[in-house]
């Protein structure tokens, strides 16, 4: 990486994080984007072009590119809560189960919503629904599950109460809203909670498992509610109007879902179980570290990563090998969100080819020194 600001590259062993660039993209979705920043377009045309094609693509009734998965949320929060070119309602509510707050509520919240607890039962869920919130927003991925009805039971009780979408015979369900984010692997994430399973839309973030444009997002499924999400949006002069897509992130996106579709998933979920038993077997002998196979990876993807825990004679604290991971030449980020605090984590989603030997020597020379910071 050449840059005249004297930023140096990093070598990505924690995750997808919008704090470290989210992933890298493949040649064709670098080569998308760059036939489209040399060419003037009319934008909503190539909207609707691409959303056509995606929503194809992922076996969808209907699809459209974001400004990321937060800006999906408002998007398609907006699209429940009211029309365009309207106020919107002030008693507007999203329900969401308690165990599955996060940072990412304010997305809901920026449309004036108010979310509404719900504990993980059916009863609370029904309760809740019967006043008919604008919609369900829930958190896919097995670190949000253990506090939270399963999708399938959600978008049965959602279903209960009117038909899906707005019909002329009366007002429609309450909509089901599914986050996932980082879903990516399996990709059958982008037709399973909406084709298969009926949920309302689905939401992924472009620039983690895709491997699209970092600043982009996806919202798939019921064509009333993407709709929504395309009135409320840049170019329009609505709540979305700061959250721009431009031509280079609706090509970017769109060849990075192809190149997606054209990957062969269990060859490269192998890969990565490859990749985590190398490290496991790097460190075995390494005093006073114990390296085991966690499983699934912090967002819940179906894949294991490394999980090095330290005890007190490896003369290490997490915090100072994390510190001196990150100081060194090359700089090595590790995670340690879901582990132990005595424990940081490799996960090999984010590496490319041979760098998993470049972290395990790094873990190994600092290990070995018996120095912590």
């Amino acid at each position: 990486m050449t840059n005249p600001f004297g930023v140096r590259p990093v070598i990505n062993a924690s995750a997808t994080l919008t704090a470290l660039g989210g992933s890298l993209m493949p040649p064709s979705v670098l080569k998308a984007m760059t036939e489209g920043a040399a060419h003037f377009v009319d934008l909503p045309e190539l909207h609707d072009h691409v959303g056509e094609r995606l929503a194809a693509l992922t076996r969808n009734e209907a699809a459209c590119v974001t400004s990321g998965a937060a800006a999906a949320i408002t998007l398609t929060v907006a699209s429940c809560v009211g029309e365009p070119a309207q106020a919107f309602p002030a008693d507007a509510e999203v329900v969401m189960f308690a165990g599955q707050r996060n940072g990412y509520d304010y997305a809901a919240r920026l449309t004036g919503a108010r979310i509404v607890e719900v504990g993980p039962s059916i009863e609370e869920l029904r309760a809740a629904l019967v006043r008919r919130p604008a919609c369900v927003l829930w958190f896919a991925g097995a670190h949000y599950a253990a506090d939270a009805l399963p999708i399938e039971d959600v978008i049965r009780v959602a279903r209960e109460l009117a038909p899906a979408g707005p019909t002329p015979a009366g007002p429609p369900a309450v909509p089901v809203i599914v986050d996932a984010a980082a879903q990516i692997p399996p990709v059958s994430s982008l037709w399973r909670f909406t084709a298969e399973l009926g949920a309302d839309a689905v939401i992924f973030s472009g620039g983690k498992g895709l491997r699209g444009p970092q600043s982009s997002g996806l919202v798939l499924g019921k064509r009333w509610i993407v709709d929504g999400c395309r009135a409320h949006a840049s170019p329009n002069q609505q709540i979305g109007r700061g959250m721009k897509v431009g031509k280079e992130e609706l090509l970017g996106l769109y060849a990075a879902v192809e190149w997606t579709l054209e990957q062969d998933e269990e060859a490269l979920l192998a890969g990565y179980e490859q990749m985590v038993g190398r490290w496991i077997a790097g460190l075995r002998e390494v005093p006073g570290v114990v390296a085991e196979r966690g499983y699934p990876s912090e967002a819940g993807q179906p894949h294991g990563r490394a999980v090095v825990r330290l005890s007190t004679t490896s003369g290490w604290t997490r915090d100072g090998l994390v510190q001196a991971l990150w100081d060194g030449d090359p700089r090595i980020a590790v995670g340690v969100s879901g582990v132990p605090d005595d424990a940081i984590a490799l996960n090999p989603q984010t590496i490319e080819p041979g760098e998993d030997l470049v972290v395990l020597d790094a873990l190994v020379r600092h290990l070995s020194s018996g120095k912590s910071r």
